[in-house]
């Protein structure tokens, strides 16, 4: 059998791409490309940066030509609108309409419920960051395969300050919490998108790079006491980076399996590749 084929949407713009690489070494596709390659070693993976004018796909290549489709997180905004939003939503209703497998993390749900009508909006309870607590899977989400394995309740790695104010005709909430939706799956043209609003592609690294990204505007929006508040918690994920089953740290922060063990953090990866890419070739 062939090697599965992904295409890696990212969906920042070139500035914020640069500002990751220099910050960990490499941007939001890059990420994703190489948290899909420790999953799986072997999938054939391309990146577009469909925010940019210039973005194109390899070479007599197509959508249908891959076997899945992920899109990543993105610094933007649905509501602000302009060409590197248009861009993606475009792009993100093409892969729907070509029957291709669709998984999105954060923007990636957000442009595609956006793509099959829904709505997105600034999340009024406001920004969610860090971790999201007590995420709660709905009936929909236990039984969903997207879920297999994962506790009812759990945290995850986040970022993001936009919520899913209305969902496309037809879609599901599979699991949810005090910031909102934080996952749903839908169908749209020949296609089916799951999708969640947190980051299951992100290593604590990630996470400490996002807050010395945003920095002062973590600080004045209430999030951390003072910069030197905010460089205790950069270096407390630092640390769980090399030892994330470190006993004081996981209390302190409340984390559980779900997010110190990495096969449980990538669940939601590996189970859309076992059950919505390899289980359709």
């Amino acid at each position: 059998m062939s090697v599965p084929r992904i295409l890696v949407i990212d969906g920042n713009v070139a500035e914020i791409r640069a500002r990751q690489i220099a910050a960990l070494g490499y941007d939001s596709g890059q990420g994703y490309a190489r948290i899909l390659r420790r999953i799986d070693p072997n999938l054939h993976i391309d990146i577009i940066a469909a925010a940019d004018a210039d973005a194109k796909l390899p070479p007599h290549t197509g959508i249908a030509d891959y076997d899945g489709v992920t899109m990543t997180g993105s610094a933007l905004n649905i509501y602000h609108g302009g060409a590197p939003v248009t861009r993606q939503v475009e792009l993100a209703r093409a892969v729907m309409e070509a029957g291709v497998a669709f998984f999105g993390s954060c923007w990636g749900l957000q442009v595609a419920v956006t793509a099959a009508g829904g709505e997105v909006r600034a999340n009024p309870r406001g920004r969610e960051f860090g971790f999201a607590r007590r995420i709660l899977l709905t009936d929909a989400g236990r039984a969903h395969p997207l879920f297999e394995g994962k506790p009812a309740v759990f945290e995850a790695p986040t970022v993001h300050r936009d919520e899913i104010a209305a969902l496309p005709p037809g879609a599901e909430v599979l699991a949810s919490n005090d910031f909102g939706i934080q996952s749903a799956c839908f169908a749209y043209g020949r296609g089916t998108f799951w999708g969640v609003q947190y980051h299951p592609e992100y290593d604590f690294a990630d996470i400490a790079a996002a807050a010395l990204r945003y920095g002062q505007a973590f600080v004045t929006e209430g999030m951390f006491r003072d910069p030197v508040a905010l460089g205790e918690f950069v270096a407390d994920l630092n640390a769980l980076q090399s030892h994330p089953a470190d006993g004081p740290l996981t209390w302190k922060y409340g984390l559980g399996r779900a997010v110190c063990v990495e096969s449980l953090r990538l669940l939601e990866i590996s189970n859309w590749l076992s059950a919505a890419v390899r289980a359709k070739r």
